[in-house]
This record gives C-alpha cells, sequence and structure tokens, in this order.
C-alpha cells in the first residue's frame, strides 16, 4: 500500500494545537456548536498554511504613528471556491483572512450508488479574474467530487496549478485519486 509520505503536493499541518482539534473535532461527542467552532477554527489555521507560498509586493511611503514604513500586500486575487454543502464550514474563516476574495460556490454530491460525482449547482462568472483559488472540502473520501470541481474551475479558465485542495481529514483512498491531478497542493491532517 502506498504511503502518505510517497505522494507529490501534499502538504500536512501537524502543529499540536490542529492535532488536539482534530481529536475534538472528530470526538462523536463534541456539539454540534463544538463542531462548527472547531472546524472554523481549523479552517483558519489551514488558510493561514497554505497562503505561505503566495507572492507579495512591497508598499513604500507609509506611515505608522512614530515612523514611516515599508510595508507589504499580498500580490493577485484571491477566490475561494466551497464545494456545498460541506465546504459552507470553512468559508468564513478563509474570508477573514482573504476579505476582498471572491467566492465560487460549487454544488456537488457524491451518488451512493455509483459513487460518481454529481453537480447540482455552480455559480462561476464566465472569466473568474483569480491568480488563486482555494478548494474548500473539510473530507475528502475518494476524491472524485474534488477532481470534478477541479474539472470545473478548470473549464472556466483557471488553471490547475493555481487551484489548492484545503481538506481537513482525508482518506488514503481520496488522497491517492486527488493526487492524479498536477499542480494541487493539499493542505490536510
Amino acid at each position: 500500500m502506498e504511503s502518505i509520505d510517497s505522494l507529490e503536493n501534499l502538504h500536512i499541518c501537524s502543529h499540536p494545537v490542529i492535532k488536539c482539534k482534530i481529536s475534538q473535532l472528530r470526538n462523536k461527542s463534541t456539539s454540534c456548536s463544538e463542531f462548527r467552532k472547531l472546524l472554523k477554527d481549523l479552517s483558519l489555521f489551514l488558510a493561514v498554511e497554505s497562503s505561505r507560498s503566495l507572492e507579495t509586493v512591497s508598499i513604500e511611503g507609509l506611515q505608522s504613528p512614530v515612523a514611516p514604513y515599508t510595508g507589504t500586500t499580498l500580490l493577485g486575487r484571491i477566490g475561494i471556491s466551497p464545494i456545498l454543502r460541506a465546504g459552507l464550514g470553512m468559508t468564513d474563516a478563509f474570508l477573514d483572512i482573504f476579505p476582498e476574495a471572491s467566492v465560487f460556490h460549487l454544488g456537488l454530491f457524491r451518488d451512493q450508488v455509483s459513487l460518481q460525482p454529481v453537480e447540482y449547482y455552480q455559480k462561476l462568472p464566465e472569466k473568474p479574474n483569480v491568480n488563486t483559488v482555494f478548494l474548500l472540502d473539510p473530507l475528502l473520501a475518494t476524491g472524485g467530487t474534488a477532481i470534478a470541481a477541479c474539472n470545473i474551475l478548470q473549464d472556466a479558465g483557471i488553471n490547475i496549478k493555481n487551484i489548492k485542495l484545503i481538506t481537513i481529514l482525508a482518506s488514503m483512498p481520496g488522497l491517492k485519486n486527488g493526487s492524479v491531478i498536477a499542480g494541487i497542493a493539499y493542505l490536510t491532517q
């Protein structure tokens, strides 16, 4: 069996706080309100960690209360694409980090018999004007829905190398199937 270490483009956040919150999230006695809070907390961590490779540009001539300084801003435009409905639980955390981001909702579900993804909704502009898209799906089971979502984003003109699939929990088959799409950086625990 293939190990998780052999998968390219996989980034695992193994911070002790994340491990504790994952344990709480997975506990069957966790209440709905606790679950939502944990999902948002974990999503905030992942929003920051997954944006590590974003390009920045310097802003000259800024003034603090005590002295002038050179600031930094992100270069490029961000898109957030939650897979409905579960991905919505991650969206607010990403918007907290990227308040100016465009949100592209993708309605997909996995047919329980065929296990194939079925598209029922998508809200994408004709030509999305973004440099990076964070594709949000808290649980990667088979990987089929994530692959279908990536295909929808690609069909809209977004380069696969600019899509980052963000998931909190993932199965090995889901990671393996999802890894066939070159250019996706997975951030998961």
